[in-house]
Formats: structure tokens, C-alpha cells, sequence
């Protein structure tokens, strides 16, 4: 009791005010001053230019590292030293740092649990309140934002995106090692699939989960949607030039904070705002390194976002796909390949810059964009082709893996020789009208034909729960999946299940001997990570009235998937007993009635409904899942125009 203070004689010193400050501020920005002088920044540095540091830490660190409390994933667990680096470059420079954070989940952690519901949901509600926060900090002369993981960094682009009027860079979380012996992240997530079917002891799964996330920091090491958005952030011009994919928790990845730092100062003194680099040029850019790297199909979600936010227009499947027709895929990395290379080597291959190089060499971006550097893309490669760093991580690659960089990141006339191929195809038909896409590259090219077309007729397996789905997977049901089918997993799009990821199901066949020869058609989604035949975002989704909530089981399905020019259909052709042409099948589904088992989980949140109800009205998910108040407003209004009327 003796210890209990009941006072204390406050900061020494005088706040730095004047005769005018005192006339015409306002009483918040005169009581922030006393609030900071109470935190304990010297009184006579407070008038420095503020800055705001965005993060999306979580779990609590000591000093030395060790965990006190964990966080979700390590996608956010060290990137508390990035934002310490930050705001030493900004108090260096004069400034005074402010940070605040927002964590995020984890996709691998909740993958088959009903924690998914909230997964893409949750990227909107962090953008929301990263918004707010800018917005609460009202002398805030620039933003850096830190993020690394699947729905985290998506949504500080959204928020940083929505508050373009200012100065940003984004700061990359970078990504975790691969272990020297064991599985990469991906891959470990099917070791139950894999033990259940007896192609693993379980001393084998009880090593391989140990040791799969090799070091305590950054996104899996595969390119997924984690990988993916560092590199869309970057190609977007929102970063740093070589900055997605650094190895965490080292040197070179703390610099890249200092770095950012710097040029959000910089950008502010030269007056140029985060709505001078977001442009239609560097959207562009963006789409097409996608393409070039084969990346995470969950950025068709977020790319129309985060133009969106800008006010810039949302590119359309029609985009992606011409983009995609147009763009060789020249990289090998986890988790198409064709080598298992993990996405630190593509950091070390050169990365961004150097995908871009050959881009530039096609004629296939727009090299006058701007970059948060300040300089457009045309000069940052012209330095960046003659750069030491440029020499000494592709030297490192050569000499602490072995790896030649341009068997990474191969000149795109070589990587057509090796039988790489685009990335992404927009199926339509009469299960899928308004259309679904496929990462046709991920396609196992031993089930495709030599003319390069995938082609599958076989009776549809259909599931209205993730659960079911994964139980005949593993075979632990008197029907399991077997090779030939074609699994349905209907009512999981964002009226269903708030637009789940199916990556346990996906990734199960995969790794599994057979899994190759079946294939999946959905209306939810894919995590980045997710390969093979798997067809999703399929639209109209079976809750919203769409033909795929009319399949029964046995029903027979056609696929074809034209890999070489992006072309593709997926149709109802049979009832197992009749055939039908394409034409023919659009009729009988539209005569049926929807599956008597077709209803929204039962665990979905209020939440979730709310947000998909939203989301729907704002463009659905070929829009970016967005909120676009004006036509949610127009809605509502019409709504109760209409309930008014006798």
C-alpha cells in the first residue's frame, strides 16, 4: 500500500506555444501537445512535422525476441521492429512518429474452421478503422504502413488507397525462411489428408508441422496471397523498389523500414501524394506483373478494392483476362513452379525489379508511372539494372543455394521453352453465367492434353459444407471422393459462408497420388497457395438464385480449360441417365428448383451476413467485394420507398 502514488509532479519543462497557437488552435491540438509532453517526448521537439506508423503487429515480444504472448501467425509477429525503424528514421529527420496498430488473422490457422467466415469480411472492417485511425491523427503530414499477410496488407493498401491525399508507403512484412530439411508452409497444412490416407507415419506429420515455419517472422514462403499483395503493393508503386519478399528479421529487411521512412519524408517536402503514384498506369503495371509471376487469384479481389478506394476505375475479369492473354508467365516459384523454388529466392533472384526488367523488354508497362521513390519506373529500372544491390543478392543466391537467379526468374523465351504458361482463365457455362476463374497454370500438366487443353467430364460429388467435403476427401465417408469426380462445394460463397478459402480441400488433392484427377467447382474461393483443376468465385453463387445450387450428385459436369489461350467453359450436360448439349442443360437447371439443403451455415455470424449484404449491393466479388456507399445508400432509400407504399 505504501507504494500506491495518488499524484505526481508531471513533465518538466514548457510547452512550445505561441500567442497565435493559443488565438487559433484548436483545443485538441493544443491538448495533444500536453498529451504527448505526458508520454514523454521532449517539450521541445513537439512541433516537429507528425507522421503516422500503421501496423498490423500482434503477439507480444521481449526484447530478446522470446514470445510473451503469441500472435496469430508470424506474418504480424515481427513487424513491431520495422515500425521502431520507421520511427527513428522520422525522429532523425525532425519529425514526430505516432503508431497505432490493427492485427489481422490468420487464413492457415482457420482454414476448415468456421474462424474462415471471417476472413475476407475482415479485410473491409480493417480498412475501416486503419481509416479512421489516419483520419484521428489530424496533423498527420504522412502515413507508413507495415503489413505482410493474406488480408492485413490488402487492407492497409485500402486504407492507404481511401486516404490517397497524402503522402504513404508501404512497408512490406517479408517473408519467413524455409526450413533446411522438411516441408515448406503449404505443403505442411495437408499432413492430416495425407496421414488419414496412410502416405505419411505420424511421426513424419509430428516433425514436418514442427518445422515447416523455419524462422519466427514474416508470410509463408510460398507465392500465396501474403507473397502476392507484397508484390502487387510494390508493383503498384506503393513501395519501395525491391522491397516484397525480404527474409525477416534481417538486416537488409530492417533497412527497407528505414528506407520507407525516409521517402514518406521525402514525399511530403516535394509535395507529392500517394493519389499522384495510384494511378490507371500503375494499376496496369500491377495486373501485369500478376500475371507474369502466377500470382494468388485472390487479388482479382482485392486490385478492383483498392482501385476502388482510390476512385480509380475497378479493372473487370475482362482485364485480367486480356492482360493475361498477353503476359507471359516467367517465374518459378512455390507453389506452381515448375521448380519448388521458396519466394525468398525470388526476392534474391532480384524480385520485382527484375520481373519488371523483362516486362519492360516486351513493351508491356507503363514505364512513366510514378513510384513512391519519386521517380517513375522507367528510371528506377534503369538504376536498378546497374545497382549493386542488384549484383550482390542475385550473388547470394548463386552462392548460399546454389540457384542460378534466372532459373527463378527465367527470360521469358526461355520459360515458354520449359513449358511455363499464363496464369489466370475466366470459365463461363451454364453452371457458371456470370463466370469463375482458374489458375489454369496450376493445372498438374499430367492431366492435360498435348494440345494443352484440360478436359474432364465426370459425375459432380456436390457438398453444402466444407466439412463434408473434406471428410470424403480423406475418405473417412461410406461415399469418399474417388479419381474421376468432380467435387461441388456450393453455398459457400459470401451469402453462404462470408466467401470461405478451401485451401484443406484443395491442397489435400494436391499432395494426395489421386488428387490430380479430381477436380473442384465453387462458388467460394482459393487460398493463393491452392493448385490443380479448381474452379471458384463461380457467379452467380448458388445462394444469390445461381445454376450451381441446382447440381445433384451424380449429375455430370464438363470442364475444359484451354491453356494456351485462356479460354474455358464448365457445363451441366447430364442428369446420369440423359445428355444434354450446353444449350440444352442451361434449360433443365433453369426449370429445377434449388437443393432443398441450400441454407447460409449456421455459424455464420451477423457480422458476415451484414458484410456480404453490403458487399453485394457494392459490386459483388467481381468488383472487389467493396462497400460503394453511394449505391448501398441509393439501395436503402429505394428499400424504404418501396416498404413505404400501401
Amino acid at each position: 500500500m505504501e507504494t500506491i502514488q495518488t499524484h505526481a509532479a508531471g513533465p518538466q519543462g514548457e510547452l512550445p506555444l505561441s500567442d497565435t497557437m493559443l488565438r487559433e488552435w484548436s483545443s485538441g491540438d493544443l491538448f495533444g501537445l500536453t498529451q504527448n509532453a505526458g508520454m514523454g517526448w521532449s517539450p521541445q521537439e513537439l512541433l516537429g512535422p507528425q507522421y503516422l506508423i500503421l501496423s498490423t503487429q500482434g503477439g507480444v515480444r521481449a526484447p530478446d525476441g522470446t514470445p510473451i504472448a503469441l500472435g496469430y501467425h508470424t506474418g504480424h509477429w515481427e513487424v513491431g521492429l520495422l515500425v521502431q525503424a520507421a520511427a527513428r528514421e522520422i525522429k532523425s529527420l525532425g519529425g514526430v512518429p505516432f503508431a497505432g496498430h490493427v492485427s489481422d488473422p490468420c487464413d492457415g490457422r482457420t482454414q476448415g474452421t468456421v474462424g474462415m467466415f471471417d476472413s475476407l469480411p475482415y479485410r473491409n472492417d480493417a480498412a475501416v478503422v486503419l481509416r479512421r485511425l489516419i483520419r484521428s491523427l489530424p496533423q498527420r503530414q504522412g502515413i507508413v504502413g507495415v503489413a505482410t499477410c493474406d488480408k492485413g496488407l490488402p487492407a492497409m493498401m485500402l486504407a492507404l488507397a481511401g486516404t490517397s491525399q497524402f503522402p504513404s508507403v508501404i512497408v512490406p512484412g517479408g517473408v519467413t525462411l524455409p526450413p533446411s530439411e522438411g516441408e515448406d508452409a503449404g505443403k505442411v497444412q495437408t499432413i492430416g489428408a495425407r496421414y488419414v490416407q496412410g502416405e505419411m507415419s505420424l511421426h513424419d506429420a509430428a516433425v514436418a508441422g514442427c518445422a515447416a515455419c523455419a524462422t519466427p517472422g514474416g508470410g509463408c514462403q510460398f507465392l500465396g496471397t501474403a507473397a502476392t499483395s507484397q508484390v502487387i503493393a510494390e508493383a503498384l508503386g506503393m513501395a519501395l523498389p525491391h522491397s516484397a519478399l525480404a527474409p525477416s528479421g534481417q538486416p537488409i529487411w530492417l533497412d527497407l523500414a528505414t528506407r520507407s521512412a525516409r521517402a514518406v519524408h521525402q514525399l511530403a517536402t516535394r509535395k507529392l501524394a500517394l493519389k499522384d503514384i495510384l494511378t490507371e498506369k500503375s494499376l496496369h503495371n500491377a495486373m501485369v506483373v500478376h500475371a507474369a509471376c502466377g500470382g494468388s487469384t485472390n487479388l482479382l479481389l482485392h486490385v478492383p478494392a483498392i482501385a476502388h478506394a482510390a476512385g480509380l476505375r475497378r479493372p473487370t475479369s475482362a482485364d485480367w483476362s486480356d492482360i493475361n492473354r498477353r503476359v507471359p508467365r516467367f517465374v518459378s516459384v512455390l507453389p506452381n513452379g515448375p521448380v519448388a523454388h521458396p519466394t525468398v529466392r525470388m526476392f534474391l533472384a532480384g524480385g520485382v525489379p527484375e520481373i519488371m526488367l523483362h516486362l519492360r523488354n516486351l513493351k508491356l508497362l507503363e514505364l512513366d508511372a510514378l513510384t513512391v521513390t519519386g521517380h517513375t519506373w522507367g528510371d528506377v529500372l534503369d538504376w536498378w539494372e546497374r545497382s549493386s544491390r542488384r549484383q550482390m543478392v542475385r550473388q547470394v543466391l548463386q552462392e548460399r543455394d546454389r540457384v542460378q537467379p534466372d532459373d527463378v526468374i527465367i527470360p521469358p523465351a526461355e520459360a515458354k521453352h520449359r513449358g511455363l504458361t499464363s496464369t489466370v482463365c475466366f470459365p463461363h457455362g451454364n453452371i457458371c453465367p456470370e463466370g469463375s476463374v482458374i489458375k489454369a497454370t496450376s493445372i498438374d500438366p499430367v492431366v492435360v492434353d498435348a494440345d494443352g487443353v484440360y478436359r474432364k467430364t465426370g459425375p459432380a460429388r456436390v457438398f453444402t459444407s466444407e466439412r463434408d467435403a473434406i471428410k470424403a476427401v480423406k475418405g473417412q465417408t461410406p461415399q469418399p471422393i474417388k479419381p474421376g469426380d468432380i467435387l461441388v462445394l456450393i453455398g459457400r460463397g459470401p451469402m453462404g459462408s462470408g466467401m470461405e478459402e478451401t485451401y484443406q480441400i484443395t491442397s489435400a488433392l494436391k499432395f494426395l497420388k489421386w488428387g490430380r484427377e479430381v477436380a473442384v467447382v465453387t462458388d467460394a474461393r482459393f487460398s493463393g497457395v491452392s493448385t490443380g483443376a479448381c474452379i471458384g468465385h463461380v457467379g452467380p453463387e448458388a445462394l444469390a438464385g445461381g445454376p450451381i445450387g441446382k447440381v445433384q450428385d451424380g449429375d455430370i459436369i464438363q470442364i475444359i480449360v484451354d491453356r494456351n489461350n485462356l479460354e474455358g467453359t464448365v457445363n451441366w450436360i447430364g442428369d446420369g441417365v440423359n445428355t444434354y448439349t450446353p444449350e440444352q442443360g442451361a434449360l433443365v437447371l433453369a426449370a429445377r428448383l434449388p437443393r432443398a439443403d441450400l441454407f447460409p451455415d449456421k455459424d455464420l455470424p451477423a457480422d458476415t451476413r451484414l458484410w456480404a449484404a453490403l458487399q453485394r449491393v457494392g459490386g459483388g466479388t467481381w468488383g472487389g467485394c467493396v462497400y460503394d456507399v453511394d449505391k448501398i445508400i441509393a439501395t436503402l432509400a429505394a428499400g424504404e420507398a418501396a416498404l413505404a407504399k400501401p
